[in-house]
């Protein structure tokens, strides 16, 4: 499956940008999306599509959400009330597994989308 990251962008703190994972083939036999961000691949957050679980970092709780579209043909991570140190390359990625304690079994990347957050 190849992964297309889209919605980076610059905003100053405060703001809100809203991301896009979306798949070139049958994205929903990979029911765990994972989001990703630097050059470390910090684990942001992660969804089972299929059953609506979704886990966060601590770093990013309360202020990230993620979702599926209605058609399951995306996946997105709408973030709100940014910080500079949110600012990184995110990358969105299957995995084998999303628990409490986050994605793992990472499979197909995409490219990344850059987020500047900055005054």
């Amino acid at each position: 499956v190849q992964l297309v990251e889209s919605g980076g962008g610059s905003v100053q703190p405060g703001g809100s940008l809203t991301l896009s994972c979306a798949a070139s083939g049958d994205m929903w036999d990979d029911r765990y999306i994972g989001w990703f961000r630097g050059e470390e691949r910090e684990e942001v957050s992660c969804i089972d599509v299929h059953a609506d679980f979704k886990w966060y970092a601590d770093s990013v709780k309360g202020r990230f959400t993620t979702s599926a579209s209605n058609a399951r043909t995306r996946v997105l991570l709408q973030m709100n009330s940014l910080k500079p140190e949110d600012t990184a390359v995110y990358y969105c990625a299957t995995a084998r597994g999303c628990s409490g304690y986050g994605p793992y079994g990472y499979g197909d990347w995409g490219q990344g989308t850059q987020v500047t957050v900055s005054s």
